[in-house]
C-alpha cells in the first residue's frame, strides 16, 4: 500500500515542477487506455520518480528487469510493459516493488552445479552461487517463464510477467521449480564437492 504521506509530496514536487494545482497520482496507479499505451513513452527515471522511497539496490533491480527483457534496442517498449506490470501489481494489498523483491527472493538459488572433467570422466560438481549471479539467474528465470506462459496462454507479456511474479511470491511457479530443480540436482551430487576447484 502506498503511503499517503509519500504520494503527497511528490504531487507538491511534480505541481512546482509543472505549474499545476491538479493532484498528481503515481504513475503505475493511473488508468491508460489501450491507445494511449502505444502512444506514451516511459522513462525509467519517470516511473522511479514516483516511487520515491526506493534504495540503491531497488533501483538496480528495476534497471535490470528492463534491460534483461530488452531486445534489439527497444527500451522504450520494455519501460512501457513493465510500467504496465507495476500497474497490476499495485492493485493487491503490498507494495509492487517490494512484492517483486521478494518474489526474486524465492526464486534465487544458493548452489548450482558445473560440469568438471576429471580423469576422462564428467562429473556434476555443486556450489555455492554468488549474490550477484543468483539476482541475475532469478531475473532471468522469471522472465522466461513469463515468455513461456505468453506462447501458450496467448496473453500480453505485462499480464504474463505479473501473473509470474505473484506465483514466485506465492513459491510456485515455472521459475520455483527450476530453482526447486536445481537444489534437487546439487543435492544428488554433493558427494562431488571436493572436485569443486574454482
Amino acid at each position: 500500500m502506498i503511503r499517503v504521506a509519500a504520494v503527497r509530496q511528490w504531487s507538491g514536487i511534480i505541481r512546482e515542477l509543472h505549474g499545476s494545482s491538479s493532484p498528481i497520482t503515481p504513475l503505475f496507479l493511473q488508468q491508460f487506455s489501450t491507445t494511449s499505451q502505444s502512444k506514451t513513452a516511459y522513462t525509467g527515471s519517470e516511473i522511479l520518480n514516483y516511487m520515491g522511497g526506493l534504495d540503491g539496490d531497488e533501483k538496480q533491480l528495476i534497471h535490470k528487469l528492463v534491460n534483461f527483457r530488452m531486445k534489439e534496442g527497444k527500451k522504450t517498449r520494455v519501460r512501457a510493459i513493465f510500467h504496465e506490470t507495476l500497474h497490476k501489481l499495485a492493485r493487491t494489498d503490498r507494495d509492487a516493488v517490494k512484492l517483486i523483491s521478494e518474489a526474486l527472493e524465492n526464486v534465487k538459488p544458493i548452489c548450482e552445479v558445473a560440469k568438471v572433467r576429471i580423469a576422462g570422466n564428467i562429473y556434476d560438481v555443486p556450489g555455492v552461487v554468488a549474490r550477484d549471479r543468483q539476482q541475475t539467474l532469478a531475473v532471468r528465470w522469471i522472465l522466461d517463464a513469463a515468455k513461456k506462459r505468453r506462447t501458450n496462454h496467448s496473453s500480453r507479456l505485462e499480464e504474463c510477467l505479473s501473473a509470474e511474479i505473484m506465483d514466485a511470491y506465492r513459491k510456485r511457479g515455472t521459475a520455483r521449480k527450476k530453482r526447486e530443480v536445481l537444489h534437487g540436482l546439487a543435492s544428488t551430487n554433493r558427494s562431488y564437492a571436493h572436485f569443486r576447484w574454482w
